[in-house]
């Protein structure tokens, strides 16, 4: 049976979403789980829920007495060993569970699955991947999405690999289109970084040249390249543009009894909306780089968004998509 480590620790609210959401997944799939935090408060909220032994068969309790809070700095997380983060990244390094979600500090969750788990061999540096909307009913991917900051161009051709083959298998797209983030089109667009990146990647089949900000939500590429540091920027300031929408259509239907005819009219049309942009329904963050799933979900995440992290997991698992990507890398070795 399929085994994941759920960090329950260092969530903005709380250990409840983050259980509530392993319950949920439950009902639909069958796994074992390892519940790893502080067992006084985990243990009374599953006894609040009246559980039936399925549930508890499937559901194990690992005490941890720390955890790394959201305004401490990552660097000390490999020395914090009673932490719920790294017994849940041990777990999976001793290969006692297949795959890891964590709601809790990113930057120590990225450090110790790089240190502990491992990066696959000729990666140069993981990389967060993260799900966008598009108007065809699909979904695209950024990455890197926050793990690296500052980058070589050579960091860049990782990502475009690993970003083709994680859509090819994952999403199970026929040919991904790969496309470099830059500030216009033509080839000659970009700063020194993108510039030589797009040297390097002219060799591949996949990519298909720069790309704009628009690009990421219109279907025509399917996989965005960027340093972290850009590739964070899009995701936050689309997280606002889409928290703002909602915001601002919920105040226009408030204003006119007209308005709120409409919306009852086209209730269906606005609730598959939210489902599209909201980030909940996407769940987290697939690490890619290192040799086991490891899944980074919001802070913020609710019980949905940490269900959706979940199932992530669990088709990381099934698709082998480390394994695969580590095959890549090790038939193409790099200079």
């Amino acid at each position: 049976m399929l085994k994941i480590a759920l960090d329950v620790m260092g969530a903005d609210n709380g250990i409840n979403p983050i259980v509530n959401g392993l319950l949920d997944a439950l009902v639909n799939r069958d796994f074992k789980a390892f519940l790893v935090g502080d067992e006084s408060l985990i243990k009374p909220f599953l006894d609040s829920k009246k559980l039936s032994d399925k549930f508890f068969k499937n559901i194990e309790i690992l005490h941890a007495d720390d955890y790394i809070k959201m305004e401490e700095q990552a660097s000390n997380a490999n020395k914090r060993t009673n932490t719920s983060i790294y017994n849940a990244i041990q777990l999976v390094k001793n290969n006692q569970a297949d795959a890891c979600v964590s709601a809790g500090h990113s930057g120590a969750t990225m450090s110790l699955a790089t240190l502990q788990v491992g990066r696959i061999h000729g990666i140069s540096r993981p990389a967060i991947c993260t799900y966008m909307p598009t108007i065809n009913n699909t979904r695209s991917v950024i990455l890197d999405a926050g793990a690296n900051t500052d980058c070589k161009p050579e960091y860049l051709v990782d990502f475009a690999i690993m970003g083709y083959h994680y859509t090819k298998h994952v999403l199970k797209y026929d040919a991904p289109r790969v496309g470099l983030l830059a500030n216009g089109e033509e080839d000659s667009k970009g700063n020194d970084l993108t510039k030589q990146t797009f040297k390097l990647l002219k060799q591949y089949n996949f990519f298909i040249g720069n790309v704009e900000g628009s690009d990421i939500f219109n279907g025509s590429v399917d996989v965005i390249v960027c340093d972290g540091f850009m590739g964070n920027l899009v995701l936050k300031a689309s997280e606002g543009v889409a928290s703002s929408i909602s915001t601002i259509l919920k105040q226009e239907i408030k204003r006119s009894f007209m308005a709120q005819i409409g919306y009852l009219l086209m209730k269906n049309a606005f609730k598959s909306l939210k489902s599209k942009i909201d980030y909940a329904e996407y769940g987290g963050a697939p690490l890619l780089g290192v040799k086991k799933p490891v899944i980074i979900s919001h802070g913020k995440s609710n019980a949905r968004a940490i269900e959706c992290a979940i199932y992530q997991a669990i088709e990381a698992y099934d698709t082998k998509v480390c394994d695969r990507i580590a095959e890549v890398f090790q038939r193409m070795p790099k200079e």
